[in-house]
């Protein structure tokens, strides 16, 4: 069951009139709940197996950026226009590595392939792959590890060349 599948659960038990919904498959749980003045959903649980949830890491504190001059950041826009920016297609959590103890995805410089695994968004407790749209160089990386991420926010710059 992906993302999508679930957003059309919740609209169309939202727009039902019932209070609670519960769906079992494999190994995905879907616990929708909601009020009954207005019909919005209340809480939605997700559980997936325990074998493809990886331990999030503690967040690292981030440090406040330097202000740049208003000329830096065009400049800036003008040098990654060769590039592709890869964007977060969900909502959720950043990770960089599969799990705690094993190694990062892809560092700044690595050489990737299309469908190649970049990084893991966790959504809802689901561990999502986000996968490289095309083939090249990672040549910069705009999310720090264990940050939260919105939709559509750029992940990693790719030199397509």
């Amino acid at each position: 069951m992906d993302l999508k599948e679930i957003q059309n659960l919740i609209k169309f038990v939202s727009n039902t009139g019932v209070a609670e919904v519960k769906l079992e498959m494999d190994n995905v749980k879907v616990t929708i709940r909601t009020t009954l003045e207005g019909n919005t959903p209340e809480i939605t649980y997700v559980q997936q197996a325990p074998a493809q949830q990886a331990l999030p890491q503690a967040a690292a504190p981030v440090a406040a950026a330097p202000a740049a001059a208003p000329a830096a950041p065009a400049a800036a826009a003008d040098d990654n226009s060769k590039y592709v920016t890869i964007k977060s297609p969900i909502i959720g959590t950043f990770y960089r590595k599969p799990a705690p103890d094993k190694p990062m995805f892809v560092e700044v410089g690595s050489t990737v392939a299309k469908g190649d695994v970049l990084c893991v968004i966790e959504a809802m407790k689901l561990f999502n792959e986000i996968e490289s749209e095309v083939s090249g160089k990672i040549v910069k990386i705009l999310v720090d590890d264990s940050s939260p991420v919105e939709f559509d926010q750029p992940l990693f710059l790719v030199d397509p060349s």
